[in-house]
Order: C-alpha cells, then structure tokens, then sequence
C-alpha cells in the first residue's frame, strides 16, 4: 500500500471516529480538566502538610476504597450496564431502588464498623479518629459513585462533567486557603473537605435523575444485589490486592514512608486511573459493552505494548515533575521513579483487561474473579515479604510483580475461556 493511502486511510478512520464519539470530546475534556484539578489538590495537600501527616491521608483513604467495596455492592457497575438497557419507563425504579438501598446498606455498614472498632483499629494498625474517618470516607465515595453511575447511564455526561469539575474547583480552593492563608497542616481536615467533596456532588447529581421512593421494589434490589454480587467479589480482591499494600507499609515503617510511597506509587496510580475513566473510558465502556468481547481481548493483547511503553513514560515525566515541586521530606530516586513508572504501565494494561471483561458481565467478572483469586496467594505473599524486607523500595518492586503476575494469569484464563466460546460458536 502506497504512503498516500495509508494517509488517506487514516484520516477516513479519523473521521468516522470523530462522527461516531464527536459528542465525547466536550465532556471528555471537562472530565480530564476536572481530574486534573483534583491530582493538584492531592499535590498540594502532600506539598503542605508533609510526609507524615499525608501518610495519614493515605492511610485513611486506603481504608475507605476497602470499605467502600461491600458499601456499594457493586452497584454502580450494575448502573452503567443495567440503564442503558432499559426503557426510559423504568429508569426511576431502578434509580430509586439503587440508591435507598444503598444507602441503608452504607449506614448500617458504618455502624457495625463503629461497634466493631476495637478489632477493626487492631487489624488496621490505626487509632479510633482515623477509623472513623476512613468509614466516613467510605460512605461518602459510595454516594458519589453510584449518583455518577446514573448520570452516565443515563447518558448526562455533560452534567456529569460540568458537576465534577465544580466540585473539584471547590475542593482545591478550600484546600490551597487552608494550606496558605490559614496555614492549617491537620492532615483530617483535608479529609473532611474531601468527603464533603464527594457528599455535594451526589447532592448536586440529583438534578440528572427521578427518585421516587414508592418505585422501591425488594424484587428489583434482589435481582440487582445478585448481579453486583459478582462485582462486588471482584472488587473486594481488587481493593485488598491494591489496598493492603498501604496497611503493610503503615505496620512495617513508619507513616512518613507510607507518604513517600504515596507520591510514588499510589498518586499517579490515581491520576492515571481516573483519567482513564473519566477520559478515554467515556467512550471506551459503551463500546467494550457492545463489542464482540474475544475481538476486544485480542486487540488489548496487541496494544498492550505500547500502552505499557507510553503510560510507563507519561508516569516516569509526570512525577519528577512532581517531585520537584515537593518539600525535602519527599526524596526523589529516579530508579524508585522508574521502578514505579514500570508498575503504573502495567497496572494500566491489567486495568484495560479488566474493563473489558466486566463489560462482559457475568462471564466476564467470573473469567477475572477466577484470575484474582489463582494470583491472591502469591500477589500478598509478594507484598509482605518485600514490604518487610525493602520497605518503601519492597513496596514498589511488589506493585509492579503484583501487576505483572495478574496480567500474565488473566491472560491464560481469557485464552482458556474466551477460546473454549468461540469453539462452540463455531
């Protein structure tokens, strides 16, 4: 084929796209601005209170992504496949049904975790306060995800932008006078501005949906409970596999390390990730909905290279960046930030495996449910005997092995099944 019309080839393919998703670069860039906006308050946040008052942070925010699984029950992914099925008619109830018992789940949540304190505090290795806010915390993503879910669902994205970029404004504005006029280094009042943050959005995104509480239906939330369930495993071992690291660090060094590792490693984990949903996932997710999802496997397992090379790059640049910008509590090692960088590109790939095979459903979160649980045993194992032994740099080697080990394991179970179905179609 000449260079003239790949050229040409190209830029039809281009056109079509821009034809078929020109919708979704509006929202798309809000949501990229909002996240953006949202990473510098994180930044800032570190920058003021220090290393150790923002291994507090971490730490605290580390319980809540943990609790918030068995909180909202997967419920949201439930959301983003269940209301663009349905009919408009039905949209209230499910709506309705979603959200009430969710929040009488996430209440009665808090307040077994509350009377459990004492051996909830043990097994984390934290104090009461910090408990607390890590379930107050928790209660509050779990608002927030579900109303975005139905935002999206309902295809109001650029409500959803517009509220998210709102908020995130506020939220950094709130912070960056406290750290600058007030001169305030509390690390939990950052995290009470970060829940209050999460709480006015879900208030806000109200005016994108009906709740009708006499549309409540026990049968409707059965049927949506058992498809979560699936979800709700699958992201319990995600949260635990992605989580524990931190509770590992916090028992093993001290909180001005778990900091450190923050920056390291969990930062851009976050920003990449929520780019990735908020951005690229826009269109990504209604289309791995519909697509043909062996087809989608395979692409991923070919772009998975450079998604990898790229994002490890984007990753390693982005955070000497950061670093710079960092008081000296925070040292900055360009292996440790090469090491991490590899991490975060392969954390990336597992992520594109995972969207794809949750957008299967059923077979899908079974297919990478049975991935997780054959990589749990050595995934931890990993974790806490590198944590133990390296410590910060421990922590680091056992992210990037850990992303690498569930890649490689999903990838053999998507052959086995996804192969086994196509055998039986044909």
């Amino acid at each position: 084929m000449t260079p003239g019309r790949t050229a040409t080839g190209v830029r039809v393919r281009a056109a079509g796209l821009l034809a078929a998703h020109g919708w979704a670069v509006g929202p798309t860039l809000v949501n990229a601005l909002a996240s953006g906006v949202s990473a510098a308050t994180t930044l800032a946040v570190a920058w003021g209170i220090g290393a150790a008052a923002f291994g507090r942070f971490t730490v605290v925010l580390s319980i809540g992504l943990i609790v918030v699984v068995p909180m909202v029950m997967g419920l949201h992914f439930v959301m983003y496949q269940e209301l663009p099925r349905t009919e408009p008619a039905g949209h209230p109830a499910l709506v309705t049904t979603a959200l009430l018992s969710t929040l009488v789940l996430g209440t009665a949540l808090c307040t077994a975790g509350l009377l459990a304190a004492p051996v909830l505090t043990a097994v984390f290795g934290v104090d009461v306060r910090t408990l607390c806010f890590g379930l107050a915390l928790a209660l509050s993503l779990t608002a927030a995800y579900l109303t975005e879910s139905f935002l999206r669902g309902l295809r109001r994205y650029a409500l959803t932008a517009g509220l998210k970029l709102a908020v995130a404004v506020a939220y950094v504005g709130t912070s960056a006078y406290c750290l600058v006029v007030l001169g305030i280094r509390d690390a939990y009042l950052y995290l009470a501005a970060l829940i209050t943050s999460n709480v006015l959005f879900a208030v806000a995104s109200a005016a994108g949906f009906r709740v009708a509480p006499r549309l409540w239906s026990a049968a409707l939330a059965r049927s949506l409970y058992r498809h979560g369930a699936y979800l709700t495993a699958l992201t319990a071992l995600t949260a635990v596999l992605f989580g524990v690291d931190v509770i590992f660090l916090n028992h093993w060094t001290t909180q001005a390390d778990v900091g450190v590792y923050s920056i390291y490693n969990n930062f851009p984990k976050r920003l990449l990730g929520v780019l990735f949903t908020d951005g690229v996932g826009l269109v990504l997710l209604p289309t791995l909905a519909t697509m043909h999802k062996p087809t989608a496997l395979r692409r991923i397992g070919r772009l998975s290279p450079a998604v990898f090379a790229a994002t490890a790059l984007v990753s390693f640049a982005a955070s000497a960046v950061f670093f710079l910008l960092l008081r000296a509590d925070y040292p900055y090692s360009p292996g440790l930030m090469a090491l991490s960088a590899a991490g975060i590109g392969v954390h990336t790939v597992f992520n594109l495996y995972s969207l794809a095979l949750l957008m299967d459903g059923v077979r899908g979160a079974r297919a990478l449910i049975v991935a997780q649980v054959a990589s749990t045993p050595l995934v931890l194992g990993c974790q806490a005997a590198l944590i133990a032994w390296q410590g910060l740099a421990g922590g680091l080697w056992a992210f990037a092995l850990s992303n690498l080990v569930l890649v490689a394991v999903i990838v053999a179970v998507c052959r086995r099944m996804y192969g086994r179905a196509e055998a039986v179609d044909d």
